[in-house]
């Protein structure tokens, strides 16, 4: 396996020819490593279906996972953020087909799961982000404490709970799940 170096600054047509590519988002022109653990994909993984099962019931528009990559950002044309699990609207590309390369356009849902390793600021800093491009909703799922942080684009922000309703309002009008519907379950434990 090749090694990269991540202090080297590249362009995202570099990117995208690196192998492993799809490990790495583009900052300021320096490769930053995803790490997903285990724990953080499956929750990816059980996001997609939920959203995937919506998708195919309503026919709305395109989901991607965390390898697909958005430069869509305009105070850094050249950055590339990679969201866990993303959305985008019928008729918002080119005839509804995900392009060859990088989205150009932002993603109407980014969602970003918690990841061990990840520090407050920076998941924040990437709602952020997603909002300033013109991301309408932005879902920041948190394994460890059971939450999901939301943010809208007019600028509100809503800490749910496991007991709470997760809608996709207005980006994905009727999707509704319970926020523990994204967590695994403990087994059972006899007695």
């Amino acid at each position: 396996m090749a090694t990269v170096d991540t202090k080297v600054r590249l362009t995202p047509d570099e990117l995208l020819s690196l192998p492993g590519a799809d490990r790495f988002e583009l900052v300021d022109g320096e490769l930053l490593e995803i790490s997903m653990g285990a724990e953080s994909s499956h929750i990816s993984i059980r996001l997609v279906m939920l959203i995937g099962a919506y998708c195919q019931l309503h026919g709305k528009g395109l989901l991607f996972g965390p390898d697909c990559g958005y430069q869509c950002f305009a105070d850094d044309p050249n950055r590339i953020r990679r969201p866990d699990v993303s959305f985008v609207s019928g008729g918002r590309l080119p005839n509804d087909l995900p392009p060859k390369g990088f989205i150009r356009i932002p993603p109407d849902l980014a969602a970003e799961v918690v990841s061990p390793g990840d520090s407050a600021y920076e998941v924040g800093r990437k709602a952020e982000e997603y909002l300033e491009a013109g991301t309408p909703l932005v879902w920041i799922i948190n394994p460890d404490a059971r939450t999901v942080l939301v943010y809208r684009a007019d600028g509100s922000i809503i800490g749910l709970r496991e007991n709470d309703e997760l809608t996709g309002d207005p980006v994905l009008p009727g999707f509704r799940c319970r926020v523990s519907d994204l967590f695994p379950h403990p087994a059972p434990t006899t007695t």
